[in-house]
C-alpha cells in the first residue's frame, strides 16, 4: 500500500536541528548502524534510526522531545550502551537520544556524603574522583570501567558490593528527570532521609528509560572504612556446597563486600583465559572480601569455610593480589564466552534458596544435555548461568529455549525475579504477567500510561 508521508524525512531532521542548539544531529547511515543495532538483537528488534542526537544539555532532550511529540516519533535514551538486554538499540525511524556527553561531575560533598553528577559520568571514574576526598561510590557493576551513572539508574545496575552496600537505589538520594512532555521534574534531594509524598525517586530507578530521560542524578558516598582489605579465595566440589558456606558467612555478623562464586566450568573458562591454573581440582571457586573488621572477622569466615568442606583456602592483604582477583571475576563473561554462542541469564533467589537453585541448574544441564556455566553474586542470591551452543549455528537450539524457560519458572516457584540487575529490555518483557501477576502488570501499563501517554520514550523495553 502506498504511504502519502505528511512531512518528508528532511523536513523533520531539519526541525529537529533547529532544537538541538548545544549538541549534535547525526544522521549519516555509518553513525545510525553503529549506535542502532548489536549483538544481542534479532532480526524482530532490529531497526534503523531516523536521527541519532548528542545532547549536550538539557535543553536539547526538551528539543528532542518536542520534535518527538509533534511528529510522534519514538525516543531510545541511550549512553554507554553497556547494557546486556535489549533496552537501548535502534527502533525503526526512532530518535537515539545520548546523554554520553553529559559526562560532568557537578559536585563531591564530604561534608554531605554526596555526589551531584550528570548521567553521562563513567561509575568508575565516579568512585576514583570520590576516593580522592577520603570517600568511594559503592555500586560496582562487573561494567564500572565503561558504565555511565545515567544507564545504572536506569537499569538499577548491582555488582559485586551489592551484598553489604545495596544497589544502585540504594545509592540514589534525587534524580532531575526530562519527562515525556518536556518538564524538567526535581525527584527527592540532598538528605539522607526523605518522606515528603509518593517516592518517585525510586519509580525512576530501574524504568529503563520509559518513564523519562534522567538529567542529573544525586548519589551517596561513604568514607573509605578503616583498616586492611582482606580477599581470599577457597574450593569446593559443587557450587550447591559453596551456597551454604556463603549462606553461613552472610549471617555471620562479618558483613562481607563480596561473595562471588564460580563454577567448575567457569573457572576452567578462566584458566584458559587468563592463564591460571585454578582448575585444576574441578571445584567451583568462593572470592571473598572483608573491607574491614580486622582479625576477628577473618577467624569468623575461615572457621565457617573449614566447616562448610572448603579446601585450598588462600588470603592476601596485598593490593596487587586482590586486584588481580577482582579482575578474575570481571573477566568471567570475556572468558565464558570466547569462540562459541552465548546467552547470560540474571536470576535472584531469597537466600535460603539460593542452594536449591544451584542444584537445579546442575540436574537441569545434564537433563536437557546444554552446557551451563554458573557464577554469579552469591551473597546476595543473584545468579548469572550462561548457557553456551556452538558457533556454528545459525539457530538458538531447542533445549537452549527449554532450559531458559524452565529455569525462570523455577526461580519464580522459590520466590525469586528473573532480572536481578540487568534490567528487562525486550528479552523478558514477555514474563511480566507471570512474575508480578495480572493485577500489577496493569498497573504498570497504568503508570507507563500516566508518564508518558503517547508511548514515545523506548516503547516495547522493560513492559511489553
Amino acid at each position: 500500500m502506498t504511504v502519502f508521508r505528511a512531512f518528508s524525512h528532511k523536513e523533520v531532521l531539519d526541525d529537529l536541528k533547529a532544537q538541538v542548539t548545544d549538541g549534535k544531529v547525526f544522521t549519516d547511515k555509518e553513525t545510525l548502524q553503529k549506535y542502532s543495532f548489536s549483538t544481542k538483537m534479532t532480526d524482530e528488534d532490529s531497526g534503523l534510526a531516523l536521527a541519532y542526537v548528542e545532547a549536550h544539555s538539557t535543553r536539547d532532550i526538551q528539543g528532542t522531545l518536542k520534535i518527538a511529540r509533534k511528529y510522534h516519533i519514538p525516543v531510545v535514551p541511550q549512553a554507554q550502551t553497556t547494557s546486556t538486554v535489549v533496552g537501548s538499540e535502534g527502533i525503526e525511524g526512532s530518535l537515539l537520544l545520548s546523554t554520553v556527553k553529559m559526562n560532568r561531575i557537578l559536585e563531591i560533598s564530604k561534608a554531605d556524603s554526596l555526589a551531584v553528577v550528570e548521567p553521562g559520568v563513567i561509575n568508575g571514574d565516579l568512585d576514583k574522583a570520590a576516593r580522592e576526598q577520603g570517600m568511594f561510590y559503592a555500586p560496582d557493576p562487573g561494567s564500572r570501567p565503561m558504565s555511565g551513572i545515567g544507564g545504572n539508574v536506569a537499569t538499577n545496575a548491582g555488582g559485586m558490593s551489592t551484598v553489604k552496600y545495596g544497589a544502585t537505589k540504594d545509592n540514589v538520594l534525587g534524580v532531575n528527570v526530562v519527562l515525556a512532555d518536556g518538564r524538567e521534574i526535581k525527584l527527592g534531594g540532598r538528605t539522607l532521609k526523605q518522606a515528603f509524598g509518593y517516592d518517585l525517586t525510586q519509580l525512576m530507578v530501574g524504568s529503563e528509560g520509559t518513564l523519562g530521560i534522567i538529567t542529573k542524578v544525586i548519589v551517596k558516598l561513604l568514607p573509605i572504612p578503616l583498616g586492611t582489605p582482606v580477599m581470599g579465595v577457597a574450593f569446593f566440589d559443587n557450587m550447591t556446597a559453596l551456597a551454604k558456606a556463603v549462606t553461613a558467612i552472610r549471617i555471620s555478623g562479618v558483613y562481607p563486600t563480596m561473595l562471588e562464586a564460580l563454577d567448575a566450568n567457569t573457572v576452567a573458562a578462566l584458566d584458559r583465559y587468563e592463564d591460571t591454573h585454578y582448575a585444576e581440582d574441578n571445584a567451583a571457586m568462593l572470592i571473598f572480601k572483608l573491607d574491614n573488621g580486622g582479625e576477628a572477622s577473618m577467624n569468623v569466615v575461615k572457621k565457617l569455610l573449614a566447616e562448610y568442606s572448603a579446601s585450598n583456602v588462600t588470603v592476601t592483604t596485598d593490593p596487587d593480589e586482590q586486584a588481580k582477583l577482582e579482575q578474575l571475576r570481571r573477566d568471567m563473561l570475556p572468558a565464558v564466552f570466547a569462540g562459541q554462542n552465548h546467552i547470560m541469564e540474571d536470576m535472584a533467589v531469597p537466600l535460603s534458596q539460593l542452594a536449591p537453585l544451584m542444584d537445579y541448574i546442575q540436574d537441569l544441564a545434564k537433563r536437557l544435555d546444554v552446557k551451563i556455566y554458573t557464577a554469579g553474586h552469591a551473597g546476595d542470591g543473584n545468579v548469572h548461568p550462561t548457557l553456551v551452543w556452538p558457533k556454528e549455528a545459525t539457530e538458538v537450539p531447542e533445549n537452549v529455549i527449554i532450559a531458559l524457560q524452565e529455569m525462570f519458572k523455577q526461580t519464580l516457584v522459590l520466590g525469586g525475579t528473573i532480572s536481578g540487575e540487568h534490567a528487562v529490555g525486550m528479552l523478558k518483557n514477555q514474563w511480566n504477567n507471570a512474575e508480578l501477576g495480572e493485577d500489577v502488570d496493569q498497573l504498570q501499563h497504568q503508570i507507563k500510561a500516566l508518564f508518558d501517554p503517547m508511548n514515545l520514550l523506548n516503547p516495547k523495553r522493560k513492559i511489553n
